[in-house]
């Protein structure tokens, strides 16, 4: 009988992997300032014309309003995005893509195409339905 135990081991096993590939694949690039949590970030905002609110970012990442704080302010350091007022709602900003932030987007794109290629290499179709499904029900039994 299989270890249970192992399979937590064996998950984050899998995404610190998952990181440190990505961080190398930033590294080849010459891309700095960015981390592996960015991502969700960058690539929302590259499918919203490149202008969302952090409460936007926060529901379609599905974080929370304060992770989605720090890693915003992060990218603002970094100079990936900008802040811009929001003029019909004072009690809103918008989360922009500056110049740097849009640069980097083709890079972003071959990165994640890189990641998912070499994550279900040799897997069939029906294996990574499969997979998908049980890492699914997993995170299932923790949100219920």
């Amino acid at each position: 009988m299989m270890n249970k135990y192992l399979a937590i081991s064996r998950i984050s096993k899998i995404k610190n992997e998952v990181v440190d590939y990505i961080e190398c694949e930033l590294r080849k690039r010459g891309i700095e300032g960015l981390v592996v949590s960015h991502g969700n970030i960058l690539d929302i905002l590259y499918e919203n014309n490149g202008k969302l609110t952090m409460k936007e970012i926060s529901e379609g990442i599905d974080r929370s309003k304060s992770t989605v704080t720090q890693l915003v302010d992060r990218l603002l350091k970094a100079g990936y995005v900008t802040k811009e007022s929001n003029l019909e709602d004072k009690r809103y900003s918008y989360i922009v893509l500056t110049e740097k932030g849009v640069s980097i987007k083709e890079d972003f794109k071959e990165i994640s195409q890189s990641v998912i290629k070499e994550f279900f290499k040799d897997f069939t179709e029906a294996e990574t339905e499969i997979l998908l499904l049980l890492l699914d029900r997993v995170i299932h039994n923790f949100t219920r």
